[in-house]
C-alpha cells in the first residue's frame, strides 16, 4: 500500500559524493530538500580509494571549493598526507592529491547534512519516480511513501541494479557489502530514458601488521602543505606516510595462469570498465612487454590498521588474490581484510542531459556523479553541485546555471557527457580541456568565486577575503613589473647557479621571472623590499607574469570560443531540411538538439564544413 508521506521541493537519490553536494546546494538556496540515502552510515562513503584529488581531480576539487561547495572543505579537516602532483611539469599540471580518513570523512559530512537547514535525511530506497506529462512530480520508496517533489536529482552511484564479481562468484550487491538498488532502474526506462551497463572495480585491503614495510620505499608527504579549499591557509602536518611496491614475474605468471577464472575474460563481465584505471589483470595482458607496475599502499584512516592497494583492482578469485598478493616483497604473509572485486551497475546515456543535467525529455529530473557514467568521488560532486544548484534555481524560477569548458575543469567535463556522451566510466584529465593553462588549480578562486557569491553559495565574508587577495596579488605583480635590479655580484651568483644569461644593464623582477629557469623565490637575494605575503598570492602572481604570453594567447582564443557558443540554434530545428548537411551530421544533431553552435562543432560526427553550412542556413557571418 502507498501512502502520502509529504512534499519536498527537491528530492535527492543518493548520498555518496554527488548526493551529498547537490542536497548541500539545494538546502543552502533556499529550497526545502530531502536526501534519500539506502543507509545513513553510507553517506559519502568511499568505497575504492581513500582520498580526494589527483592528476586533474584535484583542479576539480577547488572549483568546487570556489563555488561554495563542501568537498574540499571536508577534505582538509581529515587529511593524512598531501601532495602536489606534477610538481616537474608545468603549473597548469599541478594537482594537489591528499589521503583522507574515510570514516571521519563520512562522519564529518553526514554531521555537515544533519546541521544544514532546509535539509531533511531519509533512509529510504527509491523504487520510482512519479513523471506526468514529462514533468517530474515525485519519488516513491520501497515501503510505499510516496513524496511529492517539484526537482529531482538522481545520484545512485554504482548502485542501480548492482552486481559484485569475484572469480566465478557473483551476487546482487552494492560497495562494501552494501545492497543493490532494486526496480529504479526499469522505472527509469519504462520513462523513457536509456541505460547503459558500466564496470568498475576496487583493490583488496591489506592488515598493516601483516607487512614487512622496511621492504616497501617510503613516500612522505610534503613538507609544505597546501589546503585544498581556498578558506585555509594552514591545515596541520601530515600524519601517516604511503609506501611503493611493485608486481613482479611471480605476480604476472599468476595473473596470467588464472585468466581463465576472471569474469573480465569468462564474458561473465558485460559492463564496460574505466579505460584510464583498469584491473591488475587487464594492465599484465595489455601491456605484455613490462616488467612490472607500481601500486601503492596508503592507510584508510588514523584509527584504523587497514591499508588499501592502490593498483591492484582485481575481480579474480579469492584463492587466486592470496596467491598475487603473497608474491610482492614484503606481502609474503599479509592478511587481505576485504577481497577486491569488480562491480557492474546501470547508468544513463549522458546525451540525454542539457547542460543543466537536466533531463532534455523530462523536466525537473536530473542526473548527477556515475549514474551520467562518470568515474571518480571529485567528478561526482562536481555534477552534484551544478545539479544541485540547477535544480534549485529551477524551482525558484531563475534562470539556469551553465558553465562552459572555457571556464573551468567542470564546464569541460559536463560539456564532453553531454556533447560527446561516453562509452566507458568517464574521467576528467588535464589533457581534455583545450585552455589548461587557464582553466589551473591556483586560480580556481579567481575564475569561479565571483559566480559563487552571485549564486548565494559564497558568504560576504569570504567574497570579501577573496577580493583582498586578489588585491594582493595585482599589486605583486605590480610591483615586480616595478623593480629593476642592477648588475650586481648577488644577481650575478644566481643567474650563474641557475645557468641564466648575465645581464649587463638594469633589469626588472618581473623580466627575470619570465625566464624558464628563474622562479620567484630564486630572486629573494636581490629582491630586498619584498613583502610577506602568502604562498597563494606568490604563486598565482609569479604563473600569471612567468606565462603571461601563454595566457594571452589561450585569452584570445576563449574569446573566439564564446563567439560560436553566443550563437544559439533552434530547439525544434529539423535538420533535415538543411540542405548541404551530410547525413551523419543530420541523425547526431537531431538526435541530440545542440543549444548553440559551438556545441553542434563538438558533436563526433558533425565537421567544420557542416558548421559552415549551418552558419550561412542560419544568416551568420
Amino acid at each position: 500500500m502507498r501512502y502520502n508521506a509529504g512534499k519536498t521541493d527537491v528530492a535527492v537519490i543518493g548520498a555518496g559524493h554527488a548526493g551529498t553536494e547537490a542536497a548541500l546546494a539545494c538546502a543552502r538556496l533556499g529550497v526545502k530538500t530531502i536526501l534519500f540515502t539506502m543507509n545513513l552510515d553510507s553517506i559519502a562513503n568511499m568505497p575504492c580509494n581513500p582520498s580526494i584529488g589527483g592528476t586533474a581531480k584535484g583542479h576539480l576539487v577547488r572549483e568546487i571549493d570556489a563555488l561554495g561547495g563542501e568537498m574540499a572543505k571536508a577534505a582538509d579537516r581529515v587529511f593524512l598526507q598531501s601532495r602536489m602532483l606534477n610538481r616537474g611539469k608545468g603549473p597548469a599540471v599541478h594537482s594537489l592529491r591528499i589521503q583522507a580518513d574515510r570514516r571521519r570523512y563520512q562522519a564529518l559530512m553526514k554531521k555537515t547534512l544533519e546541521n544544514t537547514e532546509n535539509l531533511s535525511i531519509k533512509q529510504a530506497e527509491i523504487v520510482q519516480v512519479i513523471v506526468e506529462k514529462e514533468k517530474i512530480c515525485g519519488v516513491v520508496t520501497n515501503l510505499g511513501a510516496v513524496f511529492d517533489a517539484k526537482a529531482v536529482i538522481i545520484a545512485t552511484g554504482t548502485y542501480l541494479e548492482s552486481t559484485i564479481f569475484v572469480g566465478d562468484v557473483s551476487y546482487s550487491g552494492g560497495p562494501d557489502g552494501m545492497h543493490s538498488s532494486q526496480g529504479l532502474s526499469a522505472c527509469l526506462e519504462s520513462c523513457g530514458i536509456k541505460l547503459m551497463r558500466f564496470k568498475t572495480g576496487t583493490p583488496a585491503r591489506i592488515h598493516r601488521r601483516s607487512v614487512d614495510i622496511s621492504k616497501l620505499e617510503v613516500q612522505h608527504g610534503d613538507e609544505k602543505i597546501v589546503p585544498m579549499s581556498f578558506e585555509n591557509n594552514y591545515i596541520g602536518e601530515n600524519k601517516k606516510d604511503c609506501y611503493i611496491v611493485y608486481t613482479n614475474e611471480k605476480t604476472h605468471n599468476i595473473i596470467k595462469e588464472n585468466l581463465h577464472r576472471s569474469p573480465l575474460y569468462s564474458g561473465n563481465i558485460h559492463g564496460i570498465g574505466p579505460r584510464y584505471c583498469p584491473s591488475i589483470e587487464d594492465k599484465v595482458v595489455r601491456f605484455a612487454d613490462k616488467p612490472r607496475h607500481q601500486l601503492f599502499l596508503e592507510p584508510m584512516g588514523e584509527d584504523t590498521e587497514e591499508m588499501y592497494l592502490q593498483g591492484f583492482s582485481s575481480s579474480l578469485p579469492e584463492d587466486v588474490q592470496i596467491e598475487m598478493v603473497h608474491s610482492l616483497s614484503g606481502f609474503e604473509n599479509a592478511e587481505i581484510m576485504r577481497t577486491a572485486y569488480a562491480i557492474e551497475y546501470d547508468c544513463c546515456d549522458p546525451l540525454q542531459l542539457k547542460p543543466t543535467l537536466e533531463f532534455k525529455k523530462i523536466s525537473g529530473l536530473y542526473g548527477a556523479g556515475q549514474f551520467n557514467g562518470t568515474s571518480g568521488y571529485e567528478e561526482a560532486a562536481a555534477q552534484g553541485l551544478i545539479a544541485g544548484i540547477n535544480a534549485a534555481f529551477s524551482v525558484k524560477g531563475q534562470k539556469p546555471f551553465i558553465l562552459d569548458r572555457s571556464s573551468s575543469y567542470i564546464g569541460t567535463l559536463i560539456d564532453d557527457l553531454v556533447t560527446k556522451g561516453t562509452n566507458e566510466p568517464y574521467r576528467i584529465m588535464t589533457s581534455r580541456s583545450e585552455y589548461r593553462l587557464v582553466l589551473r588549480q591556483d586560480n580556481a578562486d579567481a575564475r569561479l568565486t565571483p559566480l559563487g557569491y552571485e549564486i548565494g553559495l559564497i558568504s560576504e565574508s569570504r567574497y570579501k577575503s577573496f577580493l583582498e587577495k586578489q588585491k594582493a596579488v595585482e599589486a605583486e605583480k605590480n610591483r615586480l613589473e616595478k623593480t629593476f635590479v642592477p648588475p650586481c655580484i648577488d644577481l650575478e651568483s644566481i643567474l650563474r647557479e641557475k645557468n641564466s644569461a648575465p645581464v649587463k644593464t638594469g633589469v626588472s623582477l618581473a623580466e627575470l621571472i619570465r625566464r624558464p629557469e628563474i622562479s620567484y623565490f630564486d630572486l629573494a637575494l636581490v629582491d630586498k623590499d619584498r613583502p610577506r605575503l602568502d604562498f597563494a598570492i606568490t604563486e598565482e602572481a609569479e604563473i600569471s607574469i612567468k606565462y603571461e604570453g601563454y595566457i594571452k594567447r589561450q585569452l584570445a582564443e576563449i574569446e573566439q570560443f564564446k563567439k560560436l557558443e553566443s550563437k544559439k540554434l533552434p530547439k525544434d530545428m529539423d535538420y533535415s531540411l538543411i540542405k548541404g548537411l551530410r547525413i551523419e551530421a543530420i541523425q547526431k544533431l537531431n538526435a541530440q538538439k545542440p543549444e548553440n553552435f559551438g556545441q553542434a562543432s563538438r558533436i563526433s560526427g558533425v565537421s567544420p564544413a557542416d558548421i559552415s553550412v549551418l552558419l550561412i542556413y542560419m544568416g551568420i557571418k
